[in-house]
């Protein structure tokens, strides 16, 4: 087996059990490696290190699938870790039809992604080195999964740095395009050729159900209280009652009004809706998505208490914000017809800007602002943008749940960029829930590439 011998001065990574060998950390090459094939590392001295597969055409020289010595990365090898991947989500994850299977470095695994819907497995191949082995992969899934279908969704740009078309099909079985799956007793329609990624974004599960306690508990806002009400037979039962004294029959009485932006299929409006939402604003840009919240909303029953919104999520929340600035500057401007000093705006003309809604609870989950380091400055503005506008939109004591899947976007720095936007917008933030990626999305201590989901809840708090 060839070797790649590391540079003397190099950082210590790999003995941490970082899995990325950079073209910069490599010394020497010894013997003729084929691509994608196996190869030893060793540091300066040629003590062993760890076992690898190896491209010349890629930035990261070598990726790490074994600390001790490695023959060949055949079915046998994937079956094995295979078994080790289902049975940490059997355990974390107990009687969950629906997870990422396969993460990539966490799973020992480089370059390689498995999602289960199911009975159908979603693969992304994104190395050479795990392209090449794509036979043994789907055989290996076969015996331990023994899944209806296997379908390949290896279209990312990502592969274009290893040399590698992207490409997409049926690699196993029957695949349909539309699979239902559950997540937190909730059902849903993943679209696995056409929907993003492998069709689904499982890394938020858990994190969706930790707003279930900021749904509920806002029908006193609107003057309704719990009151004994002695019922025809006599009986007395406790109650909603609103300011008049008349019961209140909507069941959802108590529960929030929510804008979740960027809703890709739904998922926090369906979570939202759940755990006992009054009213839902979903949006997206993407009528498609749209298109799939409505239908998992619909599949769960909650069309009655969700709108759904096409348009931009940056325009749509400062449209609103204007909205608010005007019909504030409405009430209280004096003085504004210089004819005649003291007299009020004129309320008859109707506004210039939409919207000047609020919501008890607004969530942001964009899509990575942040894709390369040199990306991060515009995404720190991206960022603060949609904080601003969307804490302002916050009935007061309200909350906004907050993301941001850029890894390049450190937590420290994107803690630092929602303070800057509560400065700016005048507001106090106490953060309630500070959260990562699910268990299905283990992180090797020492891989801060691993660390790329920051998740967080704010009650939201005017200065004044």
């Amino acid at each position: 087996m060839a070797s790649v011998i590391l540079e003397k001065n190099r950082k210590k990574r790999l003995e941490q059990a970082h899995p990325w060998v950079y073209a910069g950390e490599v010394a020497s090459v010894e013997g003729n490696p084929e691509e994608g094939s196996l190869v030893e590392v060793l540091n300066h001295q040629g003590r062993f290190l760890a076992t690898g597969y190896y491209n010349s055409a890629s930035q990261i020289r070598v990726r790490i699938v074994s600390q001790g010595k490695l023959a060949a990365m055949d079915t046998e090898f994937f079956v094995e870790r295979f078994t080790g991947c289902l049975q940490h989500r059997e355990r974390f994850l107990p009687g969950a039809d629906a997870y990422r299977l396969v993460y990539g470095e966490a799973d020992f695994l480089p370059g390689l992604i498995v999602d289960r819907f199911g009975d159908v497995l979603v693969v992304q191949l994104l190395t050479l080195g795990m392209d090449k082995r794509r036979s043994e992969i789907v055989e290996a899934l076969v015996q331990v999964m023994a899944p209806r279908g296997i379908y390949e969704r290896s279209d990312v740009s990502v592969r274009e740095l290893e040399g590698l078309e992207q490409t997409t099909g049926v690699l196993y079985g029957e695949c349909p395009r539309h699979v239902t799956v559950s997540e937190n007793e909730l059902q849903l329609i993943v679209d696995i050729e056409e929907g993003q990624k492998t069709g689904y974004f499982f890394d938020q599960r858990e994190n969706r159900a930790s707003i279930a306690l900021l749904m509920q508990g806002w029908g006193g806002r609107s003057g309704i209280t719990r009151q004994k009400v002695q019922a025809e037979d006599g009986s007395v039962q406790l109650l909603p009652v609103n300011k008049s004294g008349k019961p209140v029959t909507f069941p959802y009485w108590d529960g929030a009004t929510v804008l979740e932006c960027f809703s890709h299929t739904g998922s926090f409006t369906l979570h939202a809706c759940k755990y006992g939402a009054k009213k839902v604003t979903c949006l997206d840009v993407s009528a498609h998505a749209i298109e799939s919240a409505k239908a998992n909303v619909e599949l769960n029953g909650f069309s009655e208490r969700v709108e759904f919104v096409v348009d931009d999520a940056f325009q749509y929340l400062r449209n609103q914000v204007k909205g608010l600035e005007e019909r504030a500057e409405r009430a209280t401007a004096t003085g504004a017809d210089p004819v005649k000093p003291g007299a009020k705006t004129d309320t008859s003309k109707p506004m210039t800007a939409g919207g000047g809604r609020t919501w008890d609870v607004v969530i942001l989950d964009p899509p990575a602002f942040a894709k390369t380091k040199s990306a991060v400055a515009g995404a720190c503005r991206g960022y603060k943008d949609i904080n601003l506008h969307g804490m302002k939109l916050v009935n007061e004591g309200g909350y906004l749940v907050t993301a941001s899947c850029s890894y390049h976007m450190q937590p420290d720095l994107f803690l630092e960029t929602i303070a800057d936007a509560a400065k700016d917008a005048g507001k106090v933030l106490r953060l309630v829930e500070w959260r990562a990626a699910g268990k299905d999305h283990p992180q090797i201590l020492g891989v801060n590439e691993g660390h790329y989901l920051k998740f967080a809840i704010f009650e939201v708090r005017s200065k004044n």
